[in-house]
């Protein structure tokens, strides 16, 4: 997982032992940890209940005309004046017994697949900002540029697991952008796609794409689950007309979709963690019942991300205490739920500084100690996720490598334990030169991938470079050593016919 060469810390490696590589496997992770608790269950059960009350007595705006019947159909209680959709307990109980607790999401060859349940552990990068930066080239309007350079980088790195929306590649009209998008993910990539829930048009269009790339009828598409997209809500308690429309079709698609409330306590949400809890999980829940009102059965994602907001600007705050006790008591929602879920790591630094590190480790850590299933967000989010940053993709992968690490038993054989090396090593002695030393030195520890190990005086001969510079060279080597996955020339020209015949058409306006 070294991306460039090291000497070692006291010397240069022998020539002997330069072949020697370490071997890691940073797919399908399963979290090690106890899932840790923020309320008591009592607690807990009563934000559910709460929660509950809000759907059947407050209710849920749903701006589309078609969820609003399917939710009537299903008994619960709407105005079509004010298009309020009051949602009864046994709705909510009833949906949530439907979609599949464990479901794979099929990437374009068998070990890129992930396998999801309460337990597992999957990461995704920033998604969706507007602009880009590299130290280079400074803050800017995100093009598709910047968007498959971030496809090439997170190819290129196992503990990056699936697709997010990137970064919006502004240079592209929006009818037309989700074609270019998607074909850099799907030839660049054999991760598993985030599609656009931008109204049926685009979403329909990025299965077929996605459809062709892999080579799939249309009924071994439906039949698995291929890609992802979030669905969030318009907090507080209303769901607008592209996310509704992206909860029906992806069900009825079989394609699994996030349903993810974005709650900033004090403005979006309730001032208290309990409050925020209660809304977020009230959104959830009616997300989630809509989609498996169109679908029962159909594989679908918990989703929470909250926060709170700078109350002297209202700017958001992340990786914040009251954060991390939100992830944290959004995993004992999720285990209500019982559905794999999805949270988030963030920052509200402006640059790729200290604080950037700290804020989107504390938040990362919430959510692993909470037993989160995916990870959004996880690499390159800077400035409350308006712009990714290449550098901080990078030194954020050092992190997420780390707890990839973190996932992996520790030996603890009669050789690891080392009594043998206890037995030569005499007291006042050293290690470095002892049998068991030389038989593992090579392999026994991570090598990271931006940071920097070596003393003072060698760091400063070689220029006195900060993570943010080293990462800078690790990006652009990546992405200018990165080679399309798709090769097959049947698949590329079906995908470009396709693509020049729906922008001939006039593409996919989104739908608003």
């Amino acid at each position: 997982m070294n991306d460039e060469p090291k000497l070692a810390r006291r010397g240069r490696r022998p020539r002997d032992m330069a072949g020697a590589t370490r071997v890691v496997n940073y797919r399908n992770l399963r979290n090690p940890f106890t899932p840790q608790k923020v309320f008591s269950d009592d607690q807990i059960q009563s934000i559910h209940e709460t929660s509950l009350r809000v759907l059947q007595e407050l209710g849920l705006r749903v701006l589309l005309p078609e969820a609003r019947a399917r939710f009537k159909r299903a008994g619960a209680l709407v105005d079509e004046d004010t298009q309020m959709v009051r949602i009864g307990r046994e709705i909510v109980e009833r949906t949530l017994a439907t979609p599949p607790r464990a479901f794979t999401v099929r990437g374009g060859s068998p070990e890129r697949d992930n396998f999801f349940e309460l337990g597992t552990l999957a990461f995704q990068p920033c998604g969706g900002p507007p602009h880009a930066s590299d130290i280079v080239r400074g803050r800017r309007p995100a093009g598709i540029g910047d968007f498959t350079d971030a496809v090439k980088l997170l190819q290129h790195y196992d503990v990056i697991h699936m697709h997010s929306a990137n970064v919006e590649a502004q240079d592209l009209p929006i009818h037309l952008r989700h074609y270019a998008t998607m074909r850099a993910q799907t030839v660049w990539s054999d991760k598993a796609p985030f599609v656009y829930a931008r109204g049926n048009p685009q979403t329909i269009d990025g299965f077929e794409m996605l459809r062709i790339a892999r080579g799939l009828t249309h009924e071994q598409f439906k039949a698995d689950a291929w890609c992802t997209t979030v669905i969030n809500t318009n907090s507080p308690r209303q769901i607008d007309i592209p996310m509704a429309q992206g909860l029906i079709d992806f069900a009825l698609n079989g394609q699994p979709c996030v349903v993810t409330p974005f709650c900033l306590m004090g403005a979006m949400a309730p001032v208290t963690v309990a409050g925020a809890l209660t809304l977020s999980h009230a959104e959830a829940l009616g997300g989630i019942a809509l989609n498996q009102l169109a679908n029962p059965g159909a594989p679908v994602f918990y989703g929470a991300f909250a926060s709170n907001v700078d109350m002297k600007s209202g700017a958001p705050a992340f990786g914040t205490p009251e954060e991390v006790k939100c992830n944290i008591a959004s995993g004992q929602l999720a285990r209500i739920v019982g559905l794999p879920w999805r949270c988030a790591a963030a920052t509200a630094s402006n640059v790729n500084d200290a604080q950037a590190a700290h804020e989107t480790e504390m938040s990362c850590w919430g959510a692993v100690l909470a037993g989160c299933s995916l990870i959004m967000h996880a690499a390159g989010w800077l400035e409350g996720g308006l712009t990714l940053s290449f550098e901080k993709f990078i030194t954020d992968i050092d992190m997420l490598n780390t707890f990839a690490e973190l996932c992996h038993p520790t030996p603890a054989t009669d050789d690891d334990l080392a009594f043998e090396a206890l037995k030569e090593v005499q007291p006042g002695g050293h290690f470095f030169g002892a049998a068991h030393t030389m038989e593992r030195y090579q392999t026994a520890f991570y090598e990271p991938v931006a940071a920097d190990w070596s003393n003072f005086g060698t760091w400063s001969e070689r220029g006195s470079r900060d993570a943010t510079t080293r990462a800078h060279d690790i990006y652009r080597r990546v992405v200018d050593e990165a080679k399309p996955v798709l090769t097959d020339p049947a698949r590329v020209e079906e995908l470009d016919a396709y693509i020049a015949k729906r922008t001939e058409q006039g593409g996919a306006p989104p739908v608003s």
